[in-house]
C-alpha cells in the first residue's frame, strides 16, 4: 500500500507532473488500483441555495456583484426546495448534496439557521450533507458538525503566491483559517483548485503541495478547469486542454492517495474519451446534474450512460462512516 506522506517538496511533485504522460497515468492508475473500490465514482449533485450579489472580487466566478455576468441575484431557498432538489438528485445517482450560498462568510443571523434546517433535513434523506458557504469561524463550523454536515468545501483556488492576483478581498491565510476551524469540528475538509486562471505549473504544484502536506489531506480534492464568464476578468482566458486535467489528477492522486479526487467545472468541455483519461488517472469523483451553481454541467442521464460504458459504479454514501448528530429534529 502506498505510504501516506505529508512532507512532499516542490520539486518532487514537480517531477511527478513533468514526467512522461503515459508513465504519468500509469503510476497514478496503479496507486488507484490498490484501492479495491478503485471502480467507483462518487456523485455530488451541487445546488446554489443562495445565488449572487456577492461582496468579494474573485476574478473567475459570475456571482460578484461588482461583475456585470448577467447572473441574478436570488434570495435563500426555502427548505422545502432544497429538500425537493436533494431527493431529485437522490434519484439521480447522487450520494451528496453540496449547498452553495454566494456569500463572503457566514454570519450568525436567520439564514445560517436556515442553513442549518437545511443541513438537518438532506441529512434525513440518507445524504452526504456538504456546504461552501465562505470563511466560517470554529464556533460556526461546530454548529453545522451538530447540524449533521459530512463535508465542508473551501478550495484554495490557486498557490499562496499567485492568490493576490485571484482574489483580494480576503488572504491566502484566510482560506487555510476557515480549512483549520472545520478540521477542529470533526467534518471532513472538500479542498481543491481551479486551472486556466492565467496561473504558471509552478502554481498549481505549490497548491498541490500545500494540499498535501497539511496535517490530513483533504477528504476530497477538486479539480476545476476554469470556464471563462464573460464579464469577469477572465473572460478570455483560453480553454485548460485536458492533458493539463490529467497530469494534475493524476499527480494529485500519487501525492494524496487515499483522497477523493473529484473531476469537477470544466466536464461539458470535454468528450467521453477526455473523461475516461481522467478517471484512468485517478479521478474518482463527479459533480452530476445540469449545473455546477451557474455553470452548466452534464445530465445525470449522460453520466450514467458513461458510467455504463466505462464499468464505473456510484459510491454510496457515508462510505468512511456517518457524522454525529447532535440533533436530528427537522423542521416541518
Amino acid at each position: 500500500m502506498t505510504e501516506i506522506r505529508h512532507n512532499w517538496t516542490s520539486e518532487e511533485i514537480s517531477e511527478i507532473y513533468h514526467s512522461p504522460l503515459l508513465d504519468l497515468i500509469y503510476r497514478a492508475a496503479s496507486v488507484h488500483r490498490e484501492n479495491k473500490d478503485y471502480a467507483e465514482v462518487q456523485i455530488s449533485s451541487l445546488l446554489s441555495i443562495k445565488t449572487g450579489g456577492c461582496s468579494e472580487d474573485c476574478a473567475y466566478c459570475p456571482q460578484a456583484a461588482r461583475y456585470n455576468t448577467g447572473v441574478d441575484v436570488h434570495a435563500m431557498m426555502s427548505v422545502a426546495h432544497v429538500t425537493d432538489a436533494a431527493k431529485r438528485a437522490k434519484d439521480g445517482g447522487a450520494s451528496r448534496l453540496c449547498m452553495g450560498a454566494a456569500w463572503r462568510e457566514v454570519r450568525d443571523n436567520r439564514d445560517f439557521d436556515k442553513v442549518i434546517d437545511m443541513v438537518k433535513a438532506v441529512n434525513e434523506l440518507d445524504m452526504e450533507v456538504c456546504c461552501t458557504l465562505g470563511m466560517l469561524t470554529e464556533s460556526q463550523a461546530q454548529r453545522l458538525a451538530d447540524a449533521g454536515l459530512y463535508a465542508y468545501n473551501h478550495n484554495l483556488d490557486t498557490s499562496e503566491d499567485d492568490y493576490k492576483r485571484i482574489i483580494t478581498t480576503r488572504t491566502f491565510d484566510d482560506r487555510l483559517k476557515t480549512i483549520e476551524n472545520v478540521r477542529k469540528a470533526k467534518l471532513t475538509v472538500c479542498s481543491g483548485g481551479i486551472i486556466g486562471l492565467g496561473e504558471t505549473v509552478a502554481d498549481r504544484i505549490s497548491m498541490l503541495r500545500t494540499l498535501s502536506n497539511m496535517p490530513k489531506h483533504p477528504e476530497s480534492v477538486p479539480v476545476n478547469a476554469l470556464v471563462p464568464v464573460k464579464g469577469t476578468p477572465l473572460e478570455n482566458q483560453p480553454r485548460v486542454p485536458i492533458w493539463d486535467m490529467v497530469r494534475m489528477i493524476a499527480t494529485a492522486r500519487i501525492i494524496m492517495p487515499r483522497t477523493v479526487v473529484r473531476l469537477s467545472a470544466g466536464r461539458t468541455e470535454m468528450s467521453l474519451t477526455d473523461q475516461a483519461l481522467c478517471f484512468m488517472a485517478g479521478a474518482n469523483s463527479i459533480f452530476a446534474g445540469d449545473k455546477l451553481l451557474t455553470t452548466p454541467n452534464p445530465a445525470f442521464n449522460e453520466d450514467m450512460q458513461m458510467f455504463e460504458i466505462l464499468g464505473l459504479k456510484p459510491r454510496e454514501a457515508f462510505k468512511n462512516g456517518r457524522p454525529q448528530v447532535k440533533s436530528a429534529e427537522v423542521p416541518a
